[in-house]
Parts: C-alpha cells; sequence; structure tokens
C-alpha cells in the first residue's frame, strides 16, 4: 500500500513538472541546476573567501610535467650549476639528434650552427660579442643553467623548451665545443 502512494505521488509531481504548453515553463525542483550563476575567469567571486582562491594554486603546487629547478638565478646558482649540476639523460643519437634539431630553431641565429658565435643576428651586426663555445670554461651545468635564466643578453629560454630538450640541447652544445677544439698536437718521436 505504501508503495503504491509512493508511487502516485511521484507520478503526480513528475507530471506536474511538465507542460506541454511552451508559452509558460516547467516548474524547477532544482533551480541551481538549471540556472547557474557565472562568474567572469579572474573576476570576483563572492562565495570565496579572498575571492579569488578558485583560481590561485596552492602554496608550493608544481604544474604537472614540471620539475623546480633548484638552483638560483644569478651568479651564485650559475657556479653551482656549474659544478655540480649533471644531465639525466644518457648522450646517444637520439638525444644528439633532437638537441640539434631545437639548438637550430633557439640558438643558432645567435651562436651559429657551429657554435662559433657567428650566427644570422651577429653576421648582420644586430648583436656583438656572442661568445664562441671553445673560449668558455663552461660544463652541461652551467649550459643548462644559462638556458634556463639567460646570462648576458641572452634571454631565458625555459619556456621554450621542456626540460627533457634543454638537456638535449646541452648535449648539442657540447658536441659543438668538442668540434670547435682543436685537434691535439701529436708529439714528434725521435
Amino acid at each position: 500500500m505504501k508503495k503504491s502512494v509512493f508511487a502516485i505521488v511521484a507520478v503526480v509531481i513528475l507530471l506536474s513538472a511538465c507542460s506541454r504548453d511552451r508559452s509558460k515553463p516547467n516548474m524547477q525542483y532544482m533551480p541551481d541546476m538549471y540556472v547557474s550563476v557565472p562568474y567572469e575567469p579572474y573576476g570576483i567571486n563572492p562565495k570565496m573567501a579572498d575571492s579569488l582562491a578558485s583560481l590561485v594554486p596552492p602554496t608550493g603546487a608544481i604544474a604537472r610535467g614540471k620539475m623546480p629547478f633548484e638552483y638560483p638565478t644569478g651568479t651564485d646558482g650559475y657556479n653551482a650549476a656549474l659544478t655540480n649540476l649533471k644531465s639525466p639523460l644518457p648522450v646517444n643519437e637520439e638525444n644528439l639528434a633532437n638537441g640539434k634539431k631545437m639548438f637550430d630553431i633557439y640558438c643558432a641565429t645567435c651562436h651559429g650552427f657551429k657554435g662559433d658565435g657567428q650566427g644570422k643576428l651577429v653576421q648582420n651586426g644586430k648583436f656583438l660579442g656572442v661568445p664562441n663555445y671553445k673560449d668558455r670554461a663552461i660544463t652541461e651545468g652551467s649550459i643548462y643553467h644559462v638556458i634556463y635564466y639567460g646570462r648576458n643578453m641572452m634571454g631565458p629560454h625555459a619556456t621554450l623548451l621542456t626540460e627533457k630538450e634543454r638537456w638535449q640541447v646541452v648535449q648539442h652544445v657540447q658536441k659543438l665545443r668538442t668540434d670547435l677544439m682543436p685537434a691535439p698536437v701529436a708529439s714528434a718521436q725521435k
């Protein structure tokens, strides 16, 4: 008996919410589900205590796919990276090939395709003093630090390259530096 009364009440409620007459609106039992209050992106949200809390990531949050870089910008961070920072990638043909590809896109316009500091912008007189890799005491850590933060006239490239691509460019720069170094002279045997 109770089940049939409940079923009749449910049917009456459902039928009362529906109408074939399009000139008058149907009944809404949960109006918040039908008509939500839109908020502008980065606008004020009166429901939040600080009005923007839903848009600000929590303190210490790390974006997906990103790793924090523990070396600070500036000379101290550069010197620490120079001596301590090592590449997590193995040196192989795949990494070198992609490093060359990224270097040609982002670096060669200033540094030249050979790493000799004679890129198109240098040749056209737009920039002066771009270093030749063979003249620098650099390590994989210092190269990565410079790519990440920039140095002197060079701007940072951290947002242009992923972490893996930066390490691949480091491998290519080291290869270019090795290619630029003069071959050791064999001593004459007597």
